[in-house]
Formats: structure tokens, sequence, C-alpha cells
């Protein structure tokens, strides 16, 4: 039952669109990435995830409308929504979402991160 340090963690990912795993509570891990351009269009079948911006401004694009997401807000993207996470610069996140949930959904390719590290 120790604290997490949110800035030390971030510290130590070193790659964009790599979520790393800081917490797992009831089923749900809380990840932190590091994310710069745009991501790959996707969706989850089972899974909603909760983005929390700590650093920057998260575009997140529906397809049909973009929302920009600020320092010290979050956005719940329901499961089965189509979403693109995209950022202008660098943008810190964190995630809440179920074990389960594979970082590109839907979707396999390089981006894709079968089993996300613990730090």
């Amino acid at each position: 039952m120790d604290k997490v340090n949110i800035q030390d963690k971030l510290s130590l990912i070193g790659e964009y669109w790599k979520p790393a795993v800081v917490g797992e509570l009831n089923g749900q891990q809380v990840k932190l990435v590091k994310i710069q351009d745009e991501f790959t269009m996707h969706h989850h079948e089972n899974e909603d995830e909760l983005f929390m911006v700590i650093k920057g401004t998260l575009k997140m694009d529906y397809g049909d409308r973009i929302i920009e997401v600020n320092e010290g807000e979050f956005l719940i993207v329901p499961r089965g929504v189509k979403h693109k996470p995209m950022a202008d610069s660098e943008v810190h996140l964190l995630l809440f979402e179920p074990g389960t949930t594979l970082n590109t959904g839907n979707v396999k390719n390089e981006l894709t991160v079968d089993q996300p590290k613990k730090i």
C-alpha cells in the first residue's frame, strides 16, 4: 500500500504510445502513457476507457467531431465507440480501464502493446 508519484513514473516512460501499468484494482488497471501525433482509429467491444490529461492537450477524434481535453480534465470513451487519440505536442495521460483492454482495441498493428510493462 505505497503511494504512487505520477511524475516519477512518467519519467520512466521513454516511448510514445507505450502504456505502462502503475496500479491495479478490482480488475481495472491504472496506466500512464506519453503520446504525440496520431494513433490508430479503433474501438473496444467490451471496455470503457478513461483518459485523464496530466500534461498538454489531448484531441480525441470520433470521425465526425474532435473533442479537446486539457490538463486536469478527463474523457470517458464508452465501449463500441470508434476513436483516435491525437496530440500536436507531447501529452501525458493517465488511463483507467479494465485489465483486458488492448491499447489498439479491434486493430492489431505496430502500435499494439499486448502486455504493458509494470513500473
